[in-house]
């Protein structure tokens, strides 16, 4: 039974030190906003138009 108890303390410290530094992370480290500049073609904004079949 002892291996058994060990396996799961190591994942305890394991989870642990995941989850620690999930939470450093989250405090510590600042985002850096910047812009962002996309080009759309035209031909998204403005699809051409499609030829009308007549009946």
């Amino acid at each position: 039974m002892p291996t058994l108890f060990r396996f799961l303390f190591i994942l305890a410290v394991i989870a642990g030190v995941v989850y620690g530094s999930m939470v450093a992370l989250a405090f510590l480290v600042e985002p850096r906003e910047r812009d962002v500049t996309v080009k759309v073609p035209s031909e998204r904004l403005n699809p051409p138009e499609a030829p009308r079949q007549q009946p």
